[in-house]
């Protein structure tokens, strides 16, 4: 029997699962963060290292009887970035007297793909905080739409959104623009009344910009039309990433596993969005994920 472990990092845990050749889970458990580039690499390594060794133990197997380990996480989308912490991590194991077999860094998005279909050919839409599409091809090829940042893309995201909201708030300040409900909510979730303490959370106390998308979506559920605009105007966008990605995918029918909340929950937006694909783009389907990210790793694992 051959073993494998999956892992899906993010900001705030990692999640680790055990799994052999068939795909039976023998041992599930959690850590620490995996955001290498911000918390650094070591204390990574030790949260993985960690990780590890209690799946082995769990189920009487030793590190050498790892076929691979896959980790997804925050901050691997290039490979040059990928690499500092499979070395960083081999280097931690080496210190220790302990050997893999195979260990690799993937995107948290690749494992998510990996997972939605299977291993098969298929799309992920995300649209959480920022926007990105992955898609896979018959030939296993991956092709990439969006993912450009909040300063040049980031459309369709909840940052995005959370942008537009604010400039139509500050627009209601001054009264250059449409009234908005969004000036009254910043008062009373934010303390926000004017101007001057507008501007003073946006540059100089870091404001988090995407905490508002969820506002915006109430307001326009609340007929504010306003957001119902902004709304309008990011779920297009969130539309020309799925027609973007059927030219470079070449085909027809196409297959779209969403993931983030603002899309993947049950909202004013994501309503607004899959209305749109059911009435412009009919070769469209949208589909529940197969398995989660963490198992998206153990089948990359599996194919290493």
């Amino acid at each position: 029997m051959r073993y494998f472990i999956g892992m899906d990092g993010g900001g705030t845990k990692t999640k680790c699962v055990l799994a052999d050749e068939n795909m039976n889970i023998l041992h599930e458990c959690s850590g620490g963060p995996s955001t290498f580039i911000l918390i650094g690499v070591e204390t990574v390594a030790n949260t993985l290292y960690n990780l590890i060794r209690e799946c082995v133990e769990k189920v009487n197997l030793k590190f050498e009887d790892l076929e691979a380990v896959v980790i997804g996480t925050t901050g691997a989308g290039r490979r040059s970035d990928a690499e500092t912490l499979e070395k960083g991590f081999n280097e931690y194991l080496q210190d220790r007297d302990i050997k893999l077999k195979n260990f690799r860094v993937e995107s948290d998005a690749r494992i998510a793909l990996e997972g939605a279909f299977a291993g098969e050919a298929g799309s992920i839409l995300i649209a959480g905080t920022g926007s990105i599409m992955f898609g896979k091809d018959d030939k296993g090829e991956i092709h990439r739409v969006g993912g450009f940042g909040r300063f040049i893309g980031d459309e369709g995201s909840g940052y995005m959104i959370g942008r537009k909201g604010l400039m139509a708030a500050a627009k209601g300040f001054d009264g250059r623009g449409a009234p908005t409900q969004l000036t009254n909510i910043l008062e009373e979730n934010f303390g926000i009344d004017d101007p001057s303490k507008l501007i003073t959370e946006i540059y100089k106390n870091n404001f988090d910009i995407a905490s508002i998308a969820p506002f915006v979506i109430k307001a326009a559920e609340n007929n504010d039309e306003v957001c119902e605009t902004i709304l309008d105007e990011e779920s297009e966008n969130l539309v020309l990433h799925l027609r973007a990605m059927k030219k470079k995918l070449l085909v027809h029918g196409m297959k779209v596993s969403l993931i983030g909340g603002t899309i993947s929950t049950d909202n004013y937006y994501s309503a607004k969005f899959r209305e749109k694909v059911g009435k412009f783009l009919h070769e469209v389907e949208i589909i529940t994920p197969a398995y989660p990210p963490h198992l998206g790793a153990v089948i990359m694992a599996k194919n290493l």
